[in-house]
Protein backbone atom coordinates (compact mmCIF):
# COMPACT_ATOMS: atom_id res chain seq x y z
CA UNK A 1 0.00 0.00 0.00
CA UNK A 2 1.15 3.19 -1.01
CA UNK A 3 1.68 6.40 1.43
CA UNK A 4 -1.32 8.64 1.43
CA UNK A 5 -0.01 12.46 -1.30
CA UNK A 6 0.53 14.90 1.17
CA UNK A 7 -1.66 17.30 1.05
CA UNK A 8 -1.13 20.60 -1.14
CA UNK A 9 -2.84 24.03 -0.32
CA UNK A 10 -4.09 25.75 -2.97
CA UNK A 11 -4.24 29.55 -3.61
CA UNK A 12 -5.73 31.45 -5.73
CA UNK A 13 -3.50 34.40 -5.16
CA UNK A 14 -1.55 34.37 -8.29
CA UNK A 15 -4.64 34.36 -10.46
CA UNK A 16 -5.97 37.05 -8.94
CA UNK A 17 -2.62 39.29 -9.67
CA UNK A 18 -3.39 38.78 -13.37
CA UNK A 19 -5.25 41.77 -14.53
CA UNK A 20 -8.35 40.65 -17.39
CA UNK A 21 -8.74 43.57 -19.68
CA UNK A 22 -11.75 43.80 -20.65
CA UNK A 23 -12.36 44.48 -24.69
CA UNK A 24 -12.41 48.26 -24.92
CA UNK A 25 -16.16 48.10 -26.57
CA UNK A 26 -17.28 46.12 -23.73
CA UNK A 27 -16.29 48.62 -21.43
CA UNK A 28 -17.83 51.53 -23.48
CA UNK A 29 -21.07 49.48 -23.42
CA UNK A 30 -21.31 48.99 -20.16
CA UNK A 31 -20.02 52.57 -19.18
CA UNK A 32 -22.96 53.44 -21.61
CA UNK A 33 -20.79 56.25 -23.17
CA UNK A 34 -21.22 57.50 -26.74
CA UNK A 35 -19.42 55.01 -27.90
CA UNK A 36 -21.20 52.25 -26.54
CA UNK A 37 -24.41 54.21 -27.07
CA UNK A 38 -23.15 54.23 -30.85
CA UNK A 39 -22.54 50.29 -31.00
CA UNK A 40 -25.68 49.77 -29.41
CA UNK A 41 -27.93 51.62 -31.99
CA UNK A 42 -25.99 50.31 -34.66
CA UNK A 43 -26.89 46.89 -33.31
CA UNK A 44 -30.72 47.73 -33.45
CA UNK A 45 -30.63 49.62 -36.89
CA UNK A 46 -29.30 45.96 -37.99
CA UNK A 47 -31.97 44.07 -36.56
CA UNK A 48 -34.46 47.43 -38.09
CA UNK A 49 -33.40 46.55 -41.43
CA UNK A 50 -33.86 42.71 -41.37
CA UNK A 51 -37.23 43.15 -39.78
CA UNK A 52 -38.14 46.10 -42.03
CA UNK A 53 -37.04 43.57 -45.26
CA UNK A 54 -38.78 40.53 -44.47
CA UNK A 55 -41.67 42.78 -43.51
CA UNK A 56 -41.80 44.04 -47.00
CA UNK A 57 -41.72 40.67 -48.35
CA UNK A 58 -44.53 39.77 -46.90
CA UNK A 59 -46.15 42.66 -47.66
CA UNK A 60 -45.51 41.99 -51.34
CA UNK A 61 -45.71 38.09 -50.82
CA UNK A 62 -49.36 38.43 -49.10
CA UNK A 63 -50.47 41.61 -50.30
CA UNK A 64 -49.80 40.96 -54.15
CA UNK A 65 -52.33 37.92 -54.27
CA UNK A 66 -55.36 40.07 -54.33
CA UNK A 67 -54.27 42.75 -56.66
CA UNK A 68 -52.73 39.65 -59.10
CA UNK A 69 -56.15 38.22 -58.51
CA UNK A 70 -58.43 41.36 -59.47
CA UNK A 71 -55.98 41.98 -62.19
CA UNK A 72 -56.17 38.55 -63.88
CA UNK A 73 -59.75 37.46 -62.90
CA UNK A 74 -58.92 34.25 -64.98
CA UNK A 75 -56.41 33.38 -61.85
CA UNK A 76 -59.23 34.10 -59.03
CA UNK A 77 -61.53 31.66 -60.75
CA UNK A 78 -59.08 28.74 -61.35
CA UNK A 79 -59.52 25.92 -58.94
CA UNK A 80 -56.31 23.37 -58.15
CA UNK A 81 -57.71 19.85 -56.72
CA UNK A 82 -61.19 21.03 -56.37
CA UNK A 83 -59.82 24.07 -54.31
CA UNK A 84 -60.37 27.78 -55.60
CA UNK A 85 -56.32 28.85 -56.04
CA UNK A 86 -57.16 32.16 -53.84
CA UNK A 87 -58.31 30.52 -51.40
CA UNK A 88 -55.72 27.70 -51.24
CA UNK A 89 -53.15 30.13 -51.67
CA UNK A 90 -54.11 32.63 -48.78
CA UNK A 91 -55.99 29.93 -46.48
CA UNK A 92 -53.56 27.65 -46.53
CA UNK A 93 -49.78 28.16 -48.30
CA UNK A 94 -49.81 31.19 -46.31
CA UNK A 95 -49.07 29.44 -43.36
CA UNK A 96 -45.95 27.94 -44.35
CA UNK A 97 -44.73 31.03 -46.11
CA UNK A 98 -44.91 32.76 -42.68
CA UNK A 99 -43.22 30.36 -41.19
CA UNK A 100 -40.08 30.75 -43.38
CA UNK A 101 -39.83 34.17 -42.87
CA UNK A 102 -39.81 33.40 -39.64
CA UNK A 103 -37.23 31.03 -39.51
CA UNK A 104 -34.92 33.36 -41.92
CA UNK A 105 -35.66 36.52 -39.37
CA UNK A 106 -34.19 34.41 -36.19
CA UNK A 107 -31.45 33.27 -38.39
CA UNK A 108 -30.11 36.87 -39.47
CA UNK A 109 -31.09 38.24 -36.11
CA UNK A 110 -28.70 35.78 -34.17
CA UNK A 111 -26.00 36.07 -36.83
CA UNK A 112 -26.22 40.27 -36.40
CA UNK A 113 -26.02 39.30 -32.64
CA UNK A 114 -22.98 37.19 -33.16
CA UNK A 115 -21.23 39.66 -34.94
CA UNK A 116 -22.47 42.18 -32.61
CA UNK A 117 -20.99 40.05 -30.11
CA UNK A 118 -17.71 39.79 -32.02
CA UNK A 119 -17.58 43.42 -32.07
CA UNK A 120 -18.19 44.08 -28.53
CA UNK A 121 -16.03 41.14 -27.26
CA UNK A 122 -12.69 41.65 -29.51
CA UNK A 123 -12.85 37.79 -30.41
CA UNK A 124 -9.14 37.65 -32.10
CA UNK A 125 -10.27 40.58 -34.39
CA UNK A 126 -6.97 42.72 -33.52
CA UNK A 127 -3.76 41.41 -33.07
CA UNK A 128 -2.13 41.72 -29.23
CA UNK A 129 0.35 43.93 -28.64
Amino acid sequence: MEPPTPRVRVVLGDVSRARIRPAPARVELEEQSPVGAALARGLVRAQLSVAVRLAAVVAVGLGGLPLLFSALPAVAHARLFGVSLPWLLLGVLAYPFLYLIGAVYVHLAERNEQEFLALVEDRGQHPQA
